[in-house]
C-alpha cells in the first residue's frame, strides 16, 4: 500500500509519527521544513499535501493533521503479529486534570504485550509524580482496562471525571493513592469509594 512513497516521503512520515507520539502534534510546516532539512516552507508544505494525496495523513477540520495509519512504518520491514491500540491523549502524573478521550491514533502494539480477554487503551503520562515508579513524562502507557485492583498496583483512576495515574492501596474500607515521585511537593489523596477504577497499568513504553 505505502511502496509509492518516495525515501523523502518515507524520511517525512517518520518524522511526523515521531512528532506525533511524543507531542501529541503533527509538526508546523517550518518543524517540518527543519527536520528535513529544507531551505523553504514551500517544500515541506507540498509535502504534506502529497501525503495527503496517498492518504498518509488526513486534514481535520482545525487545519491540522492527523496520520491515518500508524503501522504505515511496518510496511517497510518485517511485521510482526501486533494488534492496534487506541491512543486516547494525555493524562497526569501530578495534579488530577481530566484524560481527553479523543483517539489521537492507533499504535500497533505486539500480541505479546497484552493478555486475552481484556480491552487495552494508551495514555501519554504528563507530570512527575509517578517518577520513581518508572513513569515519566512523555512515556506511553500501556493500560489494561478494568475496575478493580491489588494494593500496589499503577491505576488510572478517576475522581470527579478528572484522570490521574497513582499507587493504589486499600485498607479498612479506605483508599490511599500514593505519587511515587523524587518531587516532595506531591502528596497522597485520601479516598473512600467514592471513585473509580479505570484500569492498570500494564506496561510503560518509552518512546
Amino acid at each position: 500500500m505505502f511502496s509509492n512513497l518516495s525515501d523523502k516521503e518515507v524520511e517525512a512520515v517518520k518524522l511526523i509519527r515521531n512528532f506525533l507520539l511524543h507531542q501529541g502534534r503533527t509538526p508546523s510546516v517550518r518543524e517540518l521544513m527543519k527536520g528535513l532539512n529544507y531551505k523553504s516552507p514551500r517544500s515541506a508544505s507540498l509535502l504534506f499535501n502529497i501525503l495527503e494525496e496517498k492518504d498518509i495523513l488526513k486534514k481535520k477540520s482545525d487545519g491540522s493533521f492527523q496520520m491515518v495509519d500508524f503501522e504505515i512504518l511496518e510496511e517497510f520491514g518485517v511485521r510482526a503479529q501486533t494488534v492496534k491500540i487506541p491512543l486516547l491523549g494525555n493524562v497526569a502524573c501530578g495534579i488530577p486534570i481530566f484524560a481527553d478521550e479523543n483517539i489521537e491514533a492507533e499504535i500497533s502494539i505486539s500480541i505479546e504485550m497484552i493478555k486475552k480477554g481484556y480491552k487495552y487503551f494508551l495514555l501519554r503520562a504528563k507530570g512527575d509524580s509517578m517518577d520513581r515508579a518508572g513513569i515519566n513524562s512523555g512515556d506511553l502507557l500501556l493500560i489494561r482496562q478494568q475496575q478493580d485492583a491489588e494494593n500496589g498496583d499503577r491505576i488510572l483512576a478517576l475522581i470527579d471525571d478528572e484522570a490521574t495515574v497513582k499507587e493504589y492501596n486499600k485498607n479498612n474500607g479506605m483508599v490511599i493513592l500514593k505519587p511515587k515521585s523524587n518531587n516532595k511537593i506531591h502528596q497522597p489523596i485520601i479516598l473512600t469509594d467514592n471513585f473509580r477504577i479505570q484500569g492498570v497499568i500494564e506496561n510503560v513504553i518509552k518512546i
